[in-house]
């Protein structure tokens, strides 16, 4: 899969695409059953299948740091891009520009012209162009004229519920994980690169692996069961905090901090993935760092009792 930042590192479409356009935030089975059946078409008429996302996510443009908060940053809805039948990701920056563009602009200059689309495939409530004048309808109509199909990419449904990133995020925030990795296909997981902390888990004896959320807004906020994978093939098991630390600070920053069970290893530098197994406490304040350091003793003998009953039995 070849990512491709913006229309001008775009290579002539000769023959054209198929294409599908939308957040794609956590990459979820509803969204994955979208790329197979584009991929399908591609196959069908032997083009290239593009998947088209923006960065930052419009509702980021527009309200800022009240904007949902977002289940995949760009590098992890990538990662989990290359795992599909997607040939080119092709994220376009979402600005000022592109949120003033015509809805009649987008479709002849960019859908006809740039990607030249032959088969396009968005949900039926998709808007688009300035004060998002485009819809379903509109594009259906410009297809009949331009020559390119348009398709519903239809609900998922899972247990009588309509999979889609706003009820993944509510169960992240309710804790419930199971229900978030069953919309999902995987466990919901974070991921970035392992940088200095203040060394606090350190002093606590608990040493921590400190990861940048890179985020506004983060859905899942708590005391978590959790294994890091990235480091040399294997996977770790451990306990995590993802919060603002209110003992410490309380500021406004929210870190994710890992501490491994049985490990002891300089891992700076290297880029890990977080994946949440559950949920084991809301993140508080304590009244000394001696009844913090009470609670990560009993966190990590929660989380060492839940992996020992996931180890399946002889």
């Amino acid at each position: 899969m070849r990512l491709i930042r913006g229309l001008n590192h775009l290579e002539p479409l000769r023959d054209g695409c198929v294409l599908t356009i939308g957040n794609f935030d956590g990459l979820h089975l509803g969204h994955q059953l979208v790329i197979e059946k584009l991929a399908e078409h591609g196959r069908r008429l032997q083009l290239p299948t593009v998947a088209m996302v923006f960065e930052p996510q419009p509702l980021e443009y527009f309200l800022g740091d009240h904007a949902p908060s977002r289940l995949t940053r760009l590098r992890e809805k990538t990662i989990q891009f290359a795992k599909l039948p997607v040939d080119e990701l092709l994220v376009l920056p979402f600005n000022r520009s592109l949120a003033d563009c015509d809805a009649e602009h987008f479709i002849r200059d960019i859908l006809v012209e740039r990607l030249r689309v032959k088969h396009l495939v968005v949900g039926d409530d998709f808007h688009f162009g300035k004060a998002r004048r485009g819809n379903f309808a509109l594009l259906q109509h410009r297809g009949q004229e331009y020559g390119f199909e348009v398709e519903d990419s239809h609900s998922f449904e899972l247990a009588g519920l309509r999979v889609s990133s706003t009820l993944i995020r509510d169960a992240l925030g309710e804790g419930q994980l199971e229900q978030a990795k069953l919309m999902l296909g995987r466990d919901y997981s974070v991921c970035g690169r392992v940088a200095h902390g203040d060394k606090r888990g350190r002093e606590l004896g608990f040493p921590t692996a400190n990861v940048r959320m890179f985020r506004k807004n983060t859905p899942i906020v708590g005391v978590f069961a959790v294994t890091m994978t990235g480091l040399n093939g294997s996977e770790h098991q451990g306990v995590a905090n993802v919060g603002t630390r209110p003992t410490f600070d309380g500021g406004a920053k929210v870190v994710l901090e890992t501490h491994l069970f049985n490990f002891n290893q300089d891992i700076y530098g290297h880029y890990v993935e977080v994946h949440f197994k559950k949920k084991l406490r809301d993140e508080i304040r304590f009244a000394s760092l001696t009844e913090l350091k009470q609670q990560i003793h009993h966190d990590v003998e929660q989380a060492q009792q839940y992996f020992q009953q996931q180890m399946p039995r002889p």
